[in-house]
């Protein structure tokens, strides 16, 4: 794949005000959120330093320097000692715990009464507490959407192992987007809906983390009211969008707290309701999730609440921090942060459909929708030259990167929107994976499908500190590709 070697960054003054000029006119609402570039300014400046264009905010949220500098000095200003005690350093770290956790519930408007927070390493340690511990037995379902992450179709091992079964509820291109009356049927479809004691699952993202694709809030209640249990996984969508828990009652939310302000980056949470702890079976015991063990004795007793799912010791010189970045947010302005997005997001979208090569062909294909209705700040697209052909993403991504742009090819853990984003058929992929022996590898797979590389597609996504001159430096990155 070759390219001039002009750096995208290089930019003229004048073009870009005229874009900018432009831009104002189609989005005039992003003004109102100039607040954002005195933070750019001061708490991103490595970036300018750097001459980097971050475009990767779903795969990571970037850290503000002063979440940094004030974490750092907190620690060399004070003794934090392992929770699990009464002595001074140890009764510190507890304190700061239990305002972090309070602080989540009043940051996501959760009330203590009905929600607990489970502190995890992750968003998919999170989900994976809940589908090793979902009481799964012969005749209960698992319902997933065709575009989840990984870490949540892994549950299905889960709910299999235990006789329960797996059902998917398609996404149909080139929205991405599931029928919503047919996400209804499969609602209504319980098994054993007159038996008491059934359990099933419906899990699914609040926002795509492939195509942006904003699934229905709703779908909560209305599964809720059907006998479903709800698992809503948060983590693409709260880092630029307000989840409001005392309008929504999911039973359960997985999300990371990097995704929202990048640092730390060992520290998610599992928010669920009491009711739906006191559901859960854990299948073992560790540190800091009983109350009394016995060797002689063989048995256990679990502590309650929350406390049963934090195995062993939390990380608790990194949970302040959480508390700090939340705070950060609350400065900003996650309504701002959310608008500025949407403005960006919208003119990308727009200028991404208008890149045509001379002859017309477009250069891009965007996989899911092509407006900001019900969508947020994450776009998969491929390329294509002049005659049609698709252009190697693994390429792309390179030639990205050489030119200081930070951005993300693949599938992104979600296979399920990328084989119909892809246009890969059941058949197509029942074949390759069938002969694929005990293992795969990607190279493997791509091979397998077309002789070439692993299928996928280039991924942009926007945040906290984006601004206009990193998306029109990224599309003048593209317009070199033009013919």
């Amino acid at each position: 794949m070759s390219t001039s070697s002009q750096s995208p960054t290089s930019l003229d003054p004048a073009l870009e005000r005229d874009a900018y000029d432009a831009f104002l006119e189609a989005y005039p609402t992003y003004t109102t959120t100039a607040a954002i570039d005195e933070v750019r300014a001061t708490e991103f400046q490595r970036l300018e330093d750097q001459h980097l264009v971050y475009l990767d905010y779903t795969g990571g949220g970037l850290y503000p320097a002063s979440l940094i500098t004030d974490h750092a000095a907190f620690l060399t200003t004070h003794v934090l000692g392992n929770p699990h005690s009464v002595n001074p350093a140890s009764a510190l770290s507890g304190s700061l715990i239990e305002r972090c956790r309070a602080h989540i519930l009043t940051f996501f408007n959760a009330s203590p009464d009905e929600y607990a927070v489970v502190f995890t390493a992750n968003a998919s340690h999170a989900l994976k507490l809940v589908g090793e511990a979902y009481p799964f037995e012969p005749g209960d379902q698992l319902l997933l959407t065709f575009d989840n992450h990984n870490s949540v179709n892994g549950i299905r091992e889960f709910d299999r192992a235990h006789g329960a079964r797996t059902t998917y509820v398609p996404v149909t291109p080139p929205d991405l987007r599931v029928d919503g009356a047919r996400l209804e049927r499969l609602l209504d479809e319980l098994p054993d809906r007159e038996t008491a004691g059934g359990h099933h699952l419906f899990a699914y993202p609040a926002q795509s983390n492939f195509s942006g694709v904003q699934h229905p809030l709703e779908w909560i209640a209305l599964a809720q009211a059907r006998g479903w249990d709800v698992l809503l996984d948060a983590a693409a969508f709260v880092p630029t969008n307000r989840l409001d828990l005392s309008r929504v009652h999911p039973d359960y939310v997985a999300l990371s707290f990097y995704k929202m302000f990048g640092h730390p980056t060992g520290v998610g949470c599992l928010i669920a309701k009491r009711e739906a702890l006191e559901k859960l079976h854990r299948p073992w015991f560790s540190g800091g999730t009983i109350t009394v063990a016995s060797v002689q004795g063989d048995r256990h007793f679990l502590a309650d609440g929350a406390a049963a799912f934090e195995d062993g010791t939390l990380d608790y010189s990194n949970i302040p921090a959480v508390d700090a970045g939340l705070s950060f947010l609350e400065t900003v302005g996650l309504d701002l942060i959310h608008e500025r997005v949407r403005c960006l997001t919208g003119w990308l979208l727009d200028t991404l459909e208008s890149l045509r090569h001379g002859d017309g062909a477009p250069l891009v294909t965007v996989f899911g929708p092509l407006t900001t209705e019900r969508r947020g700040a994450t776009i998969a697209f491929s390329m294509h030259d002049a005659a049609g052909s698709v252009l190697s993403h693994t390429a792309l991504e390179t030639s990205a990167a050489e030119s200081g742009i930070a951005l993300r090819t693949g599938c992104f853990c979600n296979p399920g929107a990328g084989e119909v984003a892809l246009g890969l058929s059941p058949g197509e992929l029942d074949r390759c994976l069938a002969a694929s022996g005990a293992r795969m590898t990607k190279d493997d797979f791509g091979q397998c499908l077309d002789g070439g590389e692993s299928p996928g597609a280039v991924r942009v996504s926007l945040g906290l500190a984006s601004t206009f001159a990193d998306v029109h430096t990224f599309v003048l990155f593209l317009r070199r590709f033009l013919r």
